[in-house]
């Protein structure tokens, strides 16, 4: 059974503290996976938070580019978004698939032969996977299982993804057909393909997410709508199968009565067959237990 740790409390220092529970010293080059948040978005997680924490590990934030057409599907464009986001107030920012990307392997997937990364994530020794956990549109919510799939994937790569394996064109991703749990499924196969290569190279990786401006929409919404219910705090593990298990299973128990707009959300898509299906793909596991450190 996986660890989670969990504080109420979201803070710089219950950053900090909460990662400091999760007992892993970080090695070489330290790469912070967010989301930049498409510009107009409210909801991506703020420098004054995230700032201290990322600063204090010697971390550089990366990121990918976006497939759909907005303010980052260029890695000029995305950078000016990071810099009025204020991630570059605090650290260096890496738009990985700028420069290209590489391919690594999917093993037993149903839908994708291949995963597409961006090329710079190559370059980096361990890995935080720093999420927000909210809704989104297509995927039901994000959290870590999203932010290492769709996040880490370059731009053609998540026209992979989004496509269920039919095509890496983002011209053309938008308008192949597919079914809605083959979509959720490449996501999972998509975050194994990571988690492998991490794995494989003697590579590290720890999960956090942030539970906090809970919107129905995602990061990536540039008309991202306002939180529909409180905060909940953060979560940690080294399983990041049982931290979106954790993140699911805090918004289905919660008393808030905004807590019915975000199940609705996830069960309209199917996002909570995610967790299920990366269990079954061996990522980690649904099962759990939750450790307060506060």
């Amino acid at each position: 059974m996986s660890k989670v740790y969990f504080t109420k409390e979201i803070t710089p220092q219950s950053l900090m503290k909460i990662y400091e529970a999760l007992g892993v010293e970080l090695k070489g080059k330290v790469g912070v996976k967010v989301s930049t948040g498409e510009a107009g978005s409210k909801g991506y997680l703020k420098a004054y938070l995230i700032g201290p924490f990322v600063q204090k590990l010697n971390g550089t934030i990366i990121e990918c580019n976006t497939a759909y057409p907005g303010k980052r599907n260029t890695a000029e464009e995305h950078l000016k978004v990071a810099e009025e986001h204020g991630f570059t107030s605090f650290a260096d920012v890496d738009i990985m698939d700028g420069d290209g990307e590489f391919k690594i392997p999917v093993l037993n997937g149903k839908h994708l032969k291949y995963d597409l990364v961006g090329k710079n994530f190559e370059k980096y020794d361990s890995i935080i996977n720093l999420a927000h956990g909210k809704g989104h549109a297509m995927g039901g919510f994000g959290a870590n299982l999203k932010n290492q799939s769709i996040g880490i994937a370059s731009r053609n790569g998540k026209a992979y993804i989004h496509s269920c394996g039919q095509t890496d064109d983002p011209d053309k991703c938008w308008s192949v057909k597919y079914e809605q749990r083959d979509f959720i499924e490449s996501m999972a196969e998509a975050a194994k393909a990571v988690s492998d290569y991490l794995k494989d190279n003697g590579k590290q990786i720890i999960y956090i997410t942030v539970m906090n401006a809970i919107s129905v929409d995602c990061d990536c919404d540039a008309h991202q709508g306002d939180p529909v219910m409180g905060d909940l705090g953060i979560i940690a593990s080294l399983d990041p199968v049982a931290n979106d298990q954790a993140f699911i299973d805090m918004l289905w128990n919660s008393t808030d009565p905004g807590h019915t707009k975000m199940m609705e959300r996830v069960d309209r898509q199917e996002g909570r067959h995610i967790t299920e299906y990366a269990e079954d793909l061996g990522l980690g596991s649904t099962k759990y237990e939750l450790i307060n450190i506060d």
